[in-house]
Formats: C-alpha cells, structure tokens, sequence
C-alpha cells in the first residue's frame, strides 16, 4: 500500500495548480525590503527601504487595527516588534493615502483616487453619465463594492463589455432578459447573473430557457410526419415536467440534459422510420422498431418514454421498447479506491475545490450533479466534530477529511468579484449566485484520471459491504443507491481513510 501512494493511483494525470505568472527576479539591482528578492522595477521607497510591486500592492490592501496606535485604518507599515503590520503614520511613510474622492484611506489607483473610484467614474463614462434607471445604478454599485475592484477595471476594457454597458446606458438595450437575449455572450450571462443576484433583474431558469429555444429549433425543418408527434412529446411531456420542477425550486441541469437525448434519438428514429419505410408514429410497426434497436447503439433505446406516451395518448398502442438494463457496470477495486483518496487528501495534483468534490465521491458516493449545490449550511460543527447533511439525515465527517472542508469552506474561489461574498454555494461559480457547473467539476476530475462511474459504484458497493445485515439485504441497498449513500453511518467511512 506505501508503494501506492508514493507512486499516485493508475491513471493520475496532475496538473499544475500554482496561480498567477512566477515572480521576477533580476540578478542585479537591489533587493526588496520586504521579500528580499532582486528586483528590476521598484514600485516605492519608503523610509524601509525599497519595495516591489507584489508586496507593495499588498501592503496597500491590507487594513485593521495598528498595533501601535490601536486606531482602525490602512496598515501598509511593516510588521512590529508585536508581529503585526502598521499604520502609515506609524511607519513614518511620508504619503496621505486618504482618496480625495471617497476619503477612504486607501492605495491610490489612478492619481490621488481609490480603485473604488476611479471604477465608478469610468463606469459612468461609459454609461454615459450616471445612471437614472435603477437596475444601472445597483448594477454600478455591485461592481464597485466587489472585493477586488481592480479585476472589474481590467474586466471592462473589454470592447464587448463596453458595447454592453454603453447600449444599456443608452437605453439601446433593454434591462430586460429579452433585452439582454439580443446580444449573446458571456458578459451579457456576466451581467445577467449580476442583475439576478442582487435582485436587480427577475430570476429566469437558464437551463428551462434554453430547452425552450433548443426545441424551437430542433423542430425546424422537420417534415410535418416527423414534427407533430416530436413536438406534442417534448412539450407536454418533458418540458411540462421540467416547468414543475424548475417552480419548485429543484435543479433542472439533469433533467433537461435527458430530456434532449431522448428527444435527439426520437427524431432520429421517425425521420428514419419515415424515409426508409414511409410510415408515422401511429402506423409503426414492433418490427420497425426491433430493426431500429439492432441496427445501432445502445442510446437507440431512449425512444422508450416516447413510446410510452404515444400508449397512454393512445396514438400507438402495439410498440414496446424494453427497459435497457446494463450488462456489466465499471468499478474500482478497494486498493484503487483508496489510492484516490490518499491522492486528493494528501496529494498537489489538483486545486481543493475540485479535490473535495472528488472526495465526496469517493468517500460518500455523492453524484458530482448533487456535489456542486451542497451550501454551507450543509456543514455543521459541534463539539463532536463536524456533519455534512448529504440527504435527509447528516452524517459524520472522519478526520482529515474535515479539516480539508474547513480550509475549502474558508477559501472558496470566486468570491472576490461584484457577486459578493455571501454565496451559499460550497462551489461557487464565476457567476454570481450559481454554483460551478457539474461537467466542469466532471471534466477536470476525469482529466484528472479519475474514473467517475468506477469511483461511485466501488464507493457504493463498499459502504454496503461495511454496513451491518441489519440495515436490509445488500440487493435492496444496491437499487436504493441514494438510501445508501445518505444514510451510512461514517463509521464505515472511516475506515477508507485509516
């Protein structure tokens, strides 16, 4: 086992997950008084001595309580002889920070103005002065008030995101979703999340609108033999069940993602029912549809619902298509499971964020699609230790396993931006008030090496294994896969990380 995990698990492909450009380094010229590297370029000189630029843009951003003084302000001072960084006054830095604009003490960005500033002004030049409509001025203020105003600076020299922003301040765009469908891209989906988030803007299920325009458009040039029956399946059976679940509040990503495959090979199979032996839907035949699943691959098999409700609509009552069960389901074995796990507790080969969602599937059998919209109020701490509420019932969390939650939960990326810091997605995404979408989190994990079906079924075949006779027979613990899952004592998990 030691061999295992010096080597990694079979298959790991890592990838690099150190961020940002490396620093710069001369081999002349004197070093930083901070960081002691040799620097090429000095950012300022203060009675320290000379500074670069990293530790200068960090001296500036960094605020509290002086240790000297006690007064609550900017600390770009160095550290005293109590540890913690001064003030400027303190420090004997002969420059007043205070911006002529907001008097916020703070490092000046474009002559004697804040970042904060110097944005808000340039976003009202683009603008076209400063706003009246509501949802511009609280669209202007939730840039401002993001954490890092100087990604909103370089994000809006973009000559899309100028485009935008100038043909909302102009009213040539309408604050409207149909106003902000008329010009695709992902600053219009930027902006959009922004206005939806701080309640500028009415929510809209991204997934349920694009399901609405995807049929429009698969519908088009259909003959009409082909387009009823399709359209009469997507509408009132698929997307009437993903409008109910979308007012509900559940997470329409998987549902609409089956909904399409099954469409997709429905058209297939009417347009080559069509074409080859000129009949309908209602005029089908058992052998047609026999000669179309042997014909081709196992996704053939999706026309199942169709014919379903083509019986209970009574267009087709003498086609059925089988229910496709898997002939052989892939799996790790325990040694390659747990070599995946010591891998992300322990191992660099992937940033945390994505290392905690693999341990989550790992360790608790957690569909990724469930993973990424775990909040924070799932994670609970006690004196006994912590708990994540994965289904009805939470569960314990074995150390150290819950250490690496608390550092992800305390680090959560994308938090720095005009979204705020109040999201209440373990997994937040770029976009304000959505969670990481589940096929990023899936691709980087696969990319990673890990075999995601393999890791779910092994997971969930050894917490059965693990689990006492007493909690029912292992088949009905199989098929129950979400009971299995959620309702495991950690216990039985515990041993994974031992």
């Amino acid at each position: 086992m030691a061999a295992v995990a010096s080597r990694g698990p079979a298959g790991l492909s890592p990838r690099s997950t150190i961020q940002g450009r490396p620093r710069i380094t001369s081999t002349t010229g004197n070093p930083c008084a901070r960081c002691g590297r040799k620097i090429p370029r000095v950012a300022v000189t203060w009675p320290e001595g000379r500074l670069c630029n990293i530790c200068y843009y960090n001296a500036v951003h960094t605020r509290g309580v002086c240790p000297e003084c006690l007064q609550d302000r900017l600390l770009p001072g160095p550290a005293s002889a109590g540890g913690g960084p001064i003030c400027a006054t303190c420090a004997e830095i002969p420059h007043d920070f205070h911006c002529d604009s907001c008097d916020t003490e703070a490092g000046h960005h474009r002559g004697r103005l804040c970042a904060r500033c110097a944005l808000r002004a340039d976003l009202h030049q683009v603008l076209g002065g400063e706003p009246e409509h509501p949802a511009l001025r609280g669209l202007v203020d939730a840039l401002c008030a993001s954490e890092r105003p100087e990604s909103i600076l370089v994000w809006k020299r973009s000559p899309k995101v100028q485009t935008l922003l100038r043909g909302l301040g102009d009213g040539t765009i309408p604050i409207s979703h149909e106003g902000l469908d008329a010009v695709p891209g992902k600053p219009t989906e930027h902006i959009r999340a922004l206005l939806q988030h701080h309640g500028l803007l009415p929510y809209r299920d991204a997934y349920l609108h694009r399901f609405e325009e995807w049929i429009a458009v698969k519908l088009e040039g259909l003959p009409a033999e082909v387009r009823q029956p399709v359209q009469h399946f997507a509408t009132w059976h698929h997307l009437r069940n993903i409008r109910a679940k979308s007012e509900a509040g559940a997470n329409t990503h998987g549902p609409v993602h089956s909904a399409k495959q099954e469409i997709t090979e429905t058209v297939k199979f009417l347009t080559w029912l069509h074409q080859t032996h000129h009949r309908t839907a209602a005029t089908c035949t058992q052998q047609d549809a026999d000669e179309w699943l042997a014909g081709g691959p196992t996704t053939r098999t999706m026309i199942r619902n169709f014919f379903q409700l083509a019986k209970k609509s009574r267009l087709n009552t003498g086609v059925t298509v089988a229910h496709r069960t898997p002939r052989s389901s892939p799996s790790l074995s325990q040694e390659q499971r747990l070599a995946w796990i010591r891998e992300l507790l322990t191992g660099t080969s992937e940033s945390l964020p994505y290392r905690v969602a693999g341990m989550l599937l790992l360790l608790y059998a957690q569909p990724l699609v469930k993973v990424v919209t775990l909040t924070t109020e799932a994670i609970a701490e006690s004196p006994h230790g912590m708990r994540i509420q994965l289904g009805r019932h939470p569960v314990d969390v074995p150390e150290p396993f819950a250490n690496m939650i608390r550092q992800h939960r305390d680090a959560r990326p994308n938090l720095r931006t005009a979204a705020g810091t109040d999201s209440p997605w373990m997994f937040p995404s770029i976009l304000a008030g959505r969670h990481l979408h589940p096929n990023t989190v899936m691709d980087r994990l696969r990319a990673l090496g890990v075999n995601l079906l393999g890791a779910r079924n092994s997971a969930l075949g050894e917490l059965v294994l693990q689990c006492p006779p007493s909690l029912g027979r292992v088949s009905y613990i199989r098929s129950q896969t979400r009971i299995a899952a959620n309702t495991t004592p950690a216990r039985y998990v515990t041993a994974s990380l031992s």
